[in-house]
């Protein structure tokens, strides 16, 4: 990577691209600091104190601590990739979305300008709730979460909170799309990256003071903090073996002749990866563990109950929640691991289709050698991707239930979405770098790839 880094530095236009590309990581992570008028950062912070793993702390790490600061930048992209789902679900169900995602390159602008104009809807309503829920908080708790000040009408702040964090969505979405056209690509994926990067030397100093500061930096500590560094390193190793994993299925086409020349008779293959579905069925499975504590921190103004079957019960969907006891940490890892193998075979289910791929072989004069054409070759397409599902969705489980596990041993908060981050990190990573290769390989510098 930091060969591919350096040689794309001697090329002129890719070091402008790469210039640009800073450049807007630098413009939003000065936003993720500009705070969003009568609006507490402490409330906020109060807000997201107990630890928990629920949706607004996913929030919290895709933004790099912009919402627990209470920033412009406070909702992130989380609202773009929210309405990317609805309308790649939607696509599926709508023939008019199906069309549009048929017809080249115009279909996907028409669905790109959908797809923003549904983001931004949605950072409204999730301002507008995240309002209601600070009012709320600041009612029943006593946390003067959103400032009043005279002569100021409750409607006016209210919009100027809400359409703060709206615009902020939108401005990021602009950075991401500005990077894709102008800079090395994947845009968006880039500011969730520098998002969860800017947050490595804060759970680094954290760790520091823990383990290593003062009185504290004992041997059983600093062996704790050898082995974690040991496990994250082995976490990045085995995530970047298993992403980059793949089986590849041959295809055979047959010799025709036309007129004096010969056609066909190549062979090629169809690369089918282990980790197909990359971070998504994690985000799913976050998202449905994390949903019913997050729609009782709405509902109570930040209140989560800390006894009782109530914290129980949310202990086991919120690995960390302070209110419950120390087992739920297994049951929420047990949960959360079926849950991750169940959305690996329904992501794949909708973005990969058997039938359709095993048509097309046909039509272009292909079959798989020992494999009949049509039905038999999309049963043995379908039946290996099942079984690389049923790898891959294992896989992914072990990457976000191992923070858990370590959390747990070791009473460390703050790990339990850690391996969502790591595939996501790991994942933009690999693909900026390839697109930066690709970028090369097309101005024909050779010698740079070698």
């Amino acid at each position: 990577m930091f060969d591919t880094l350096k040689n794309a530095w001697k090329i002129p236009e890719l070091r402008a691209r790469l210039l640009f590309t800073l450049a807007m990581l630098v413009v939003f992570r000065f936003g993720a600091h500009i705070p969003v008028p009568f609006l507490s950062a402490d409330a906020m912070q109060a807000f997201l104190g107990n630890g928990g793993t629920d949706l607004f702390s996913l929030f919290d790490v895709f933004t790099g601590g912009a919402f627990s600061q209470a920033t412009v930048m406070a909702l992130g992209v989380s609202p773009y990739i929210n309405a990317s789902i609805i309308i790649q679900l939607l696509t599926v169900a709508i023939p008019a979305l199906e069309r549009l995602s048929k017809e080249g390159v115009e279909g996907r602008k028409k669905l790109n300008k959908i797809t923003r104009y549904v983001g931004i809807a949605l950072a409204f309503v999730q301002g507008a709730g995240l309002y209601v829920t600070l009012h709320n908080m600041s009612v029943q708790s006593g946390i003067q979460a959103i400032a009043q000040p005279d002569g100021i009408p409750k409607a006016l702040i209210f919009f100027v909170i809400v359409l703060t964090f709206t615009a902020g969505t939108a401005f990021i979405v602009w950075l991401g799309e500005m990077i894709t056209e102008k800079g090395i690509g994947n845009g968006v994926s880039l500011m969730i990256f520098a998002g969860i990067v800017s947050r490595i030397p804060s759970a680094a100093y954290s760790v520091y003071q823990n383990y290593l500061a003062g009185s504290s930096a004992s041997v059983k500590n600093i062996a704790i903090v050898v082995a974690l560094v040991v496990l994250v390193i082995a976490a990045i190793v085995f995530v970047v073996f298993f992403s980059e994993a793949e089986r590849r299925i041959p295809i055979q086409y047959a010799k025709r002749v036309v007129g004096r020349k010969m056609y066909g008779g190549q062979s090629t293959n169809i690369p089918i990866k282990i980790a197909a579905g990359g971070v998504m069925p994690i985000i799913f499975a976050s998202s449905i563990m994390a949903f019913p504590a997050t729609i009782v921190r709405l509902i109570s103004g930040g209140n989560l109950p800390t006894s009782g079957l109530g914290a129980t019960i949310l202990g086991c969907l919120s690995a960390g929640y302070n209110g419950a006891p120390g087992w739920t940490s297994i049951v929420y890892a047990v949960i959360y691991f079926l849950l991750i193998i169940f959305f690996t075979y329904f992501y794949s289910t909708i973005q990969f289709n058997p039938i359709e791929i095993a048509n097309n072989v046909k039509k272009s004069g292909g079959f798989i050698p020992g494999i009949r054409p049509g039905k038999p070759t999309s049963d043995y397409i379908g039946k290996t991707t099942s079984r690389l599902n049923l790898i891959g969705s294992i896989f992914l489980g072990i990457i976000a239930v191992l923070p858990v596990v370590i959390g747990a041993m070791f009473k460390i908060t703050g790990l339990q979405i850690g391996g969502t981050s790591l595939l996501i990190v790991e994942g933009v990573a690999l693909e900026s770098v390839r697109q930066i290769e690709s970028q090369m390989v097309m101005r024909h510098y050779k010698g740079f790839l070698e």
